[in-house]
C-alpha cells in the first residue's frame, strides 16, 4: 500500500443518544463503554504463508520494493522511514520486538533476561545479554553500546542530530553489572516504557561520536549485529543489498541475498510481471489483477478485462471496415488504432499471465486513518462544530467502503492509543456518541451556524464605524449605477414604462440572492467568544417571515457540554477500590442528573446557562438534510478538505468524497482541495494548511511515549506561533497531558493502561483526531515464498525469510516468470 498521508520520521509505531424533542434536546444516562471490552476485541491475523525452517531452502536473492531509497540508515534521524526500518531490522538487535498481538516481547538473540530489579529509591533495570551476541567486527554486545546510544540520545548534547529522545532523557545512569554480560540501567524519573530503549541498538562506533552519529550512518554501516550484514547501497540501482552474515550465532538466514529495491507504487504491476521484485506493497487495483489473473489461469477462457475488452461486436465491425476501406486516410488511422490495440492486448496477457505466479496476503496493517479536524482557528476552534462534524460521520459505512472490498473485517477503530488485539485496546469512542444527524445540526444550532445566517450582518459592526460608512458609500454607488443605466436604457427603447411594483421586488429578491451568492463564497471564520453572550438582548433572524424558529436548547446544550466530559471520564475510568463497570455505570447515572441540575440551576441565573447562550430566533436544524450550507455573521460554514492527489491515493479520495456528501447533510459545506502526494503533509498538514485532512498514523506498543506528541496540548511560542509537536490538529487539553504524564511513570502495567483508556476518552471528547479504521495490509509475495507477507504486528523474522521450492532457491534474482 502506498503511504501517503503517514508522517516520516514516526519511528515506531488506537452511546449515547441525544433526541430534539419540541426544541429540547435531552440526554439519556450516559453509557459508561461500547460493547467492545478489552477481553472481546480481536485483532485480524497475519498473513506469511509460514512455514517450518526444515520446509524452507537454503540459498537464492529475495528482491523486496520499497517506496524510495532510505536518505539515512540511522533510525533516530529526522528522515529515517519505512525503508530505514525494513533495512535495520534485519542489520542490527531489537531487543523487545511487537509480536503478532502488538506486544513487546524478549528478543532471545539478544538478551537472556532483562527486567525491573528495583523500584525504589530508584527504577534500576537489569539487562543479561546473550553470551554469543557480537558485533560483526567480532566485539561482544556491552554496556559501552548501550552508554554511547544513552549519551547520543539523551538530548544534553546538541552536537547529536537526533529526532527523539523519548526516555533516555530519563536515564541517571548506566554501568556494567556483576560481569561483562549484564547492563544495569538507573532511571533519575520511572519509565514505564522502558522496553522501548536502545531498539535498535547501534555499535558504540558510531554513536560514540556526533560525525559518525551524524553522517557516517547515513549512507553505510560497517558493524553490525543480525542475520544479515550491509554489502552496498547503490543510489544509480536504487538497491541497498544485504548477505547472510558470518558471525551471525542466531538460526542461520535461509536467504544468501536479501535486496531491497527502490519501485514507485505506480510501477509496482510492472515490476511483478518482469520478475523484478518477489515481494512489495500493491494496492487494491493491483491485487484485483493479480486475483484475476489467478482465476484467469483456472479456466482456460479469453480475457475479458483489460485493453479492447469493452469494445463491442459493432464497434469491432466498424473498426475492421475502416482498416480496409477505400479511404487510404482513414485506413491508415484505423490499421494504426488497431496496431496500438493490439500490442496493448498481448502486452497486458503477457502481464497477467506472468501475475500468476503471485499471491495477495492480507492483514490489517499496525497504522490506523483518522480524520484530522484543525482546531486553531476558523470554524472548528468551536469544539461544538468539532463535536457535529464528528456526530456526523457513519464510520462504519467508511470502514466498510475501504475494508469490506477486500475482504477484511470492516470494523471502525475505537482507540486513539491502541488497535483492536493489541493489550489495552478498548473502543472509547461512546465518549462522544454515534453518528447522529439530528443532535449534529443541533450542535451547529447552538454554535450559532443557522440557515440564513449567511445573509446576516455581523453583530460586531457598529453605527458610524468604517464598515458601515464603506456600505454606505457602495450602496450609494450601486443606486448611481444602477440610475445611470436604466437613463440609457429608457433613451435607447423609447422610454418603455416604469418597472411594475412586481418587478421591484422580483429584482431586490434577485439582489439578496446575489448576495448570498456572495457570502457562500467567503472563507468560514469563526473565532471563540465573539458570539452573543448570557443576558444580551435577543436578535431576530433575517428570514423570521419564511423559517421555523424555536428556542435554542440553552438548557440541554449546556448539560451535554458538561456532561461529555463526564462521559469521557466514565468510559474508562476505574476506581481505586476497584468499582466495577455497573457500578461507574450509576455513578455515571448520578452524574446526569447532577449535571441537569446544575444546568437548571444556571437556567434561572440572567441570561440563562453560561457559555451555552443561543439568541431567540435560532433556526431548528432541518429534519433530514440541510439545503446548502449554514452561516453565522455574513459567513458560510464550509470547510477546506486537502486531500493527496497521487494515484496511489484514490482510496484515501473516496473516503474524504464520502465524508464531504455526509457533512452536507448537515450543511457544512467543504471545499476539497487535491495536492501533490509529496508535499501533502509537509506544506499542508504539518504547516496547519488545512481545516480537514486525511492521514495515518502508524501503531505502537508504548502509547504513553509516542502517543504523548501526538495529543499534547500545544503550547505559544516566544514569536506568538504554536509549538505542535506531533499534534497537527492543534486539539489538546492539560487534563489530557497529565494522564499521558501519569501513565509513562507509572510501573503497574495493568494501571498504566486505564490510565491510557482515559486518556484517549478525553482525546474522544475534544473532538480533534477521529480514527476511522485500521489501514489495509495487502502484500504481493511471489507464491513459493514462505514466512514473508502481511506481518500486521509483527516485526519479520528476516532468517527464516525463504524459498519452499528447491528449484525456485537456485534461481536468479530478477528470473521472468
Amino acid at each position: 500500500m502506498s503511504h501517503v498521508g503517514v508522517p516520516r520520521g514516526t519511528v515506531r509505531k488506537r452511546r449515547s443518544l441525544a433526541l430534539l424533542t419540541a426544541g429540547v434536546l435531552t440526554i439519556p444516562a450516559l453509557a459508561g463503554c461500547s460493547s467492545d471490552s478489552e477481553e472481546t476485541s480481536r485483532g485480524v491475523p497475519q498473513d506469511i504463508a509460514p512455514a517450518a525452517r526444515d520446509r524452507v531452502a537454503d540459498g537464492s536473492t529475495v528482491n523486496w520494493a520499497v517506496d524510495a531509497m532510505p536518505t539515512t540508515l540511522n533510525a533516530f534521524q529526522a528522515d529515517a522511514d519505512s525503508a530505514t526500518t525494513k533495512i535495520t531490522g534485519a542489520l542490527l538487535p531489537t531487543l523487545f520486538p511487537m509480536d503478532a498481538a502488538g506486544q513487546p516481547k524478549l528478543n532471545p538473540d539478544y538478551l537472556e533476561s532483562a527486567k525491573i530489579i528495583e523500584r525504589e529509591p530508584k527504577q534500576v533495570v537489569l539487562y543479561k545479554l546473550n553470551q554469543q551476541a557480537v558485533w560483526s567486527d567480532g566485539r561482544e554486545i556491552g554496556a559501552p553500546d548501550f552508554v554511547a546510544q544513552w549519551r547520543a540520545l539523551s538530548g544534553k548534547d546538541s552536537a547529536f542530530w537526533t529526532a527523539r529522545n523519548a526516555g533516555y532523557e530519563r536515564i541517571e545512569k548506566i554501568e556494567r553489572g556483576a560481569d561483562d554480560l549484564q547492563v544495569r540501567v538507573t532511571f533519575a524519573k520511572p519509565y514505564a516504557d522502558w522496553r522501548s530503549l536502545f531498539s535498535p541498538l547501534y555499535p558504540k562506533e558510531i554513536t560514540g561520536k556526533p560525525d559518525t552519529f551524524n553522517d557516517g550512518a547515513r549512507t553505510a554501516l560497517k558493524n553490525t549485529a543480525g542475520p544479515f550484514q550491509l554489502k552496498s547501497v547503490s543510489k544509480a540501482k536504487g538497491t541497498v543489498t544485504l548477505t547472510r552474515s558470518p558471525r551471525w550465532w542466531g538460526e542461520k538466514a535461509k536467504l544468501d541475498t536479501l535486496v531491497f529495491r527502490a519501485v514507485a507504487p505506480k510501477d509496482r504491476t510492472k515490476a511483478l510481471a518482469d520478475g523484478t521484485v518477489h515481494i512489495t506493497d500493491v494496492d487494491a487495483t493491483t491485487a484485483d489483477r493479480i486475483a484475476l489473473a489467478l482465476r484467469d489461469g483456472s479456466n482456460g477462457q479469453p480475457l475479458t478485462h483489460g485493453p479492447g475488452a469493452d469494445l463491442t461486436p459493432a464497434a469491432a465491425l466498424r473498426s475492421w471496415a475502416l482498416a480496409h476501406g477505400s479511404d487510404e486516410e482513414q485506413a491508415e488511422i484505423a490499421q494504426a488504432a488497431r496496431e496500438k490495440n493490439r500490442k496493448a492486448v498481448a502486452a497486458y496477457g503477457a502481464e497477467q499471465k506472468a501475475l500468476r505466479g503471485y499471491a495477495v496476503r492480507k492483514s490489517l496493517e499496525p497504522a490506523y486513518t483518522q480524520l484530522a479536524l484543525n482546531g486553531e482557528s476558523g470554524p472548528l476552534a468551536d469544539d461544538r462544530v468539532r463535536r457535529a462534524v464528528a456526530r456526523a460521520l457513519d464510520r462504519q459505512e467508511l470502514a466498510e467502503t475501504v475494508l469490506k472490498p477486500l475482504g477484511l473485517p470492516a470494523k471502525p477503530l475505537g482507540s486513539h492509543l491502541a488497535l483492536a488485539g493489541q493489550p489495552g485496546y478498548k473502543d472509547g469512542s461512546g465518549a462522544l456518541g454515534d453518528q447522529n444527524t439530528k443532535e449534529a445540526q443541533a450542535l451547529l444550532a447552538d454554535a450559532g451556524w443557522t440557515q440564513g445566517g449567511a445573509a446576516e450582518k455581523p453583530k460586531d459592526t457598529k453605527a458610524g464605524s468604517e464598515a458601515e460608512k464603506k456600505d454606505a458609500d457602495d450602496k450609494k454607488d450601486a443606486e448611481d449605477e444602477k440610475k445611470d443605466a436604466e437613463k440609457e436604457s429608457t433613451e435607447k427603447t423609447g422610454a418603455e414604462g416604469k418597472k411594475t411594483d412586481k418587478d421591484e421586488e422580483k429584482a431586490d429578491r434577485a439582489a439578496v440572492g446575489s448576495d448570498d451568492s456572495a457570502a457562500s463564497r467567503a472563507e468560514g471564520l469563526y473565532i471563540v467568544g465573539q458570539d452573543d453572550k448570557p443576558g444580551a438582548a435577543p436578535v431576530q433572524a433575517p428570514d423570521a417571515s419564511t423559517a421555523t424558529h424555536v428556542l435554542a436548547p440553552s438548557r440541554a446544550a449546556a448539560a451535554q457540554s458538561l456532561a461529555l466530559l463526564r462521559q469521557a471520564s466514565a468510559v474508562s475510568a476505574v476506581s481505586e477500590d476497584g468499582t466495577t463497570a455497573e457500578a461507574a455505570s450509576k455513578a455515571t447515572t448520578q452524574d446526569k442528573a447532577t449535571t441537569q441540575d446544575k444546568a437548571t440551576a444556571q437556567d434561572k441565573q440572567p441570561g440563562g446557562a453560561a457559555g451555552a447562550y443561543a439568541p431567540l430566533g435560532t433556526a431548528a436544524p432541518a429534519p433530514a438534510s440541510v439545503k446548502g450550507p449554514l452561516g453565522k455573521d455574513g459567513k458560510t460554514l464550509t470547510l477546506r478538505f486537502v486531500l493527496p492527489a497521487g494515484p496511489g491515493s484514490q482510496s484515501l479520495r473516496g473516503v474524504g468524497e464520502r465524508i464531504a456528501a455526509m457533512l452536507e447533510k448537515i450543511g457544512i459545506g467543504t471545499e476539497i482541495t487535491k495536492v501533490p502526494d509529496e508535499s501533502y503533509f509537509k506544506d499542508h498538514i504539518a504547516s496547519g494548511d488545512y481545516d480537514l485532512a486525511l492521514y495515518s498514523w502508524p501503531a505502537t506498543a508504548y502509547p504513553a511515549t509516542d502517543g504523548r506528541p501526538i495529543y499534547a496540548k500545544p503550547e505559544p511560542a516566544t514569536d506568538g506561533s504554536l509549538l505542535v509537536e506531533q499534534n497537527y490538529t492543534r486539539v489538546g487539553t492539560d487534563h489530557i497531558d497529565q494522564l499521558f504524564d501519569q501513565a509513562v511513570a507509572e510501573l503497574d502495567e495493568k494501571a498504566a493502561r486505564e490510565l491510557m483508556k482515559q486518556a484517549d476518552a478525553r482525546i474522544w471528547a475534544a473532538a480533534g483526531s477521529i480514527p476511522l479504521f485500521q489501514r489495509p495490509q495487502l502484500v504481493a509475495v511471489d507464491k513459493k515464498l514462505a514466512n514473508v507477507g502481511a506481518f500486521g504486528f509483527a516485526a519479520p523474522r528476516y532468517q527464516d525469510i525463504g524459498f519452499t521450492d528447491r528449484q525456485a532457491a537456485g534461481s536468479p534474482a530478477d528470473r521472468k516468470k
